[in-house]
């Protein structure tokens, strides 16, 4: 049975989620602040986090990039909850890392369907702890990039982009499905957002950004 953390300070909200995540087949534990959950997660690590920005003390955004910088909770599928619905907060908490984002008043069904949907990306991955290509190499339980042996750092999203591509090396990715598989499937940007993600990873990767090909009118490949 997945295990689903909530992290809201609205006592009824709370008991909202909670309420219908159970009743879905979803063990569930719910928290009011940053402090509770950090607890939690010494315990135990959850399936996928639902994650509010307005939050007493430390807010969301703080919560979520500190859980993508630390290798035991970087890979945990984070969606964000809050009243806050304009694009800049939705690009940021993205940008930061959130795998999707809901913006208050929703439906419960409309969770519900968020939530699996979230965990049936995710779920069932199965990948090799260490990726390479070239003079590129990746180990993914580190969430470490090395070029030529030198240190690579790169933001969580490039990281994500980078991984995606050595997963599937020789295969043409278009930018609708790197759009899905790292932004979210709801994610309204444009194709744009891609394309500069992409420019400023072959800049960090130095010599080793050579090996990411542009294939014309549709995405992008590494190793062909």
């Amino acid at each position: 049975m997945p295990l689903i953390y909530t992290v809201e300070d609205d006592s009824s909200i709370r008991e909202i989620q909670q309420y219908a995540l159970r009743n879905s087949g979803f063990d569930v534990q719910g928290f009011s602040c940053g402090r509770e959950l950090r607890q939690a997660l010494e315990t135990k690590i959850p399936s996928l986090i639902l994650l509010d920005i307005m939050l007493p003390g430390e807010d969301g955004l703080k919560i979520l990039l500190s859980l993508r910088q630390n290798a035991a909770t970087a890979h945990i599928p984070i969606i964000m909850v809050t009243a806050k619905s304009t694009e800049l907060d939705k690009v940021k908490g993205l940008d930061l890392g959130a795998d999707d984002y809901m913006a208050k008043p929703f439906g419960i069904m409309e969770l519900i369907s968020r939530v699996k949907a979230l965990l049936r990306r995710t779920e069932n991955l199965s990948e090799p702890a260490l990726l390479a290509n070239g003079s590129i190499a990746m180990d993914t339980e580190k969430r470490s990039v090395t070029v030529s042996g030198q240190p690579c750092e790169l933001t969580f999203k490039e990281f994500e982009l980078l991984r995606m591509l050595l997963i599937n090396q020789g295969i043409v990715l278009s930018r609708d499905r790197i759009m899905e598989q790292i932004w979210g499937y709801d994610y309204e940007g444009e194709s744009r957002t891609v394309d500069m993600h992409i420019k400023t990873l072959r800049q960090k990767l130095g010599e080793g950004g050579a090996a990411i090909k542009t294939v014309r009118n549709v995405g992008y490949v590494i190793g062909r």
